[in-house]
Parts: C-alpha cells; sequence; structure tokens
C-alpha cells in the first residue's frame, strides 16, 4: 500500500507482528481470500483490516510460496502481492494480529522488511509506478 504514486517522498504501510521469539517483524499486509472473492478484493479487504487504510490496486507485485507450523500442522500458505495506492482511511493497529503498523519510505523497505521474498518483491515498485503514471 502506497500512500502516493509519486516516488518524491511515496511510504508504504507495514504491518508488525510479534513472532514466536517475542521478535516484532516487519511485513507487507497480508491474508486469506474469502469465498467469492477474487485475489484482488482479497487485497483491497486485508489491507483495510490491517492498516486502516482503503487502496486501489494499480498492478500485481508477485506470488509468494511458503510452510509454516500452527497446532502442530504443517501448512502451505500461497500469497497473492498487489502494489495498492491510498485512496483513503488512517493508519490503525485496532486488528488483533498486527501489533503495530507504520508508513515507511520506500527506501527504507529493504532494511524494514523481515522477509527476503517480500524485500525482493518491492523492488519492482519504482518501475511499476513509473509504467502506470
Amino acid at each position: 500500500m502506497l500512500d502516493q504514486r509519486d516516488l518524491t517522498g511515496a511510504r508504504a504501510a507495514l504491518i508488525g507482528r510479534i513472532d514466536r521469539r517475542g521478535r516484532l517483524l516487519w511485513s507487507l499486509p497480508k491474508g486469506h481470500v474469502e469465498p467469492g472473492e477474487t485475489a484482488e478484493d482479497a487485497a483491497v479487504r486485508e489491507v483495510m483490516e490491517e492498516t486502516g487504510i482503503t487502496g486501489q490496486v494499480l498492478a500485481p507485485l508477485g506470488t509468494i510460496d511458503f510452510w509454516f507450523v500452527a497446532d502442530g500442522r504443517r501448512i502451505h500458505k500461497t500469497v497473492h502481492h498487489f502494489l495498492l495506492v491510498c485512496t483513503g482511511g488512517e493508519l490503525s493497529d485496532e486488528d488483533v494480529e498486527v501489533e503495530q503498523v507504520e508508513w515507511v519510505p520506500l527506501g527504507d523497505l529493504p532494511e524494514r522488511l523481515a522477509y527476503a521474498d517480500e524485500r525482493r518483491l518491492v523492488e519492482q515498485v519504482p518501475k511499476l509506478l513509473a509504467d502506470s503514471a
């Protein structure tokens, strides 16, 4: 989620969650697709739920597949990420799954994002913004 299309001063909304070791890890908002939703609809809904910000999809960023363990079960998750531009709302960490939310300058994303696969996805944001201008 970007707060503006112009790269000058553009920021992305990140969410901070506490991991099992008690560390605050920053990541892109994400979640599951509800029945009847497209991946794009789910992205807009999840960003709003996790950050309080409403947005419009500009372009796909890519898909990330990963495995994790929950309740003793190994779970496979596929996440479709999209570049969104902010259309309204107010940054909020009211979602119970989110510890903190923050607007982060685009140039700071590589050092803030906890996951290498998400860092790779956001590398393409400047080009996608230029192409959508």
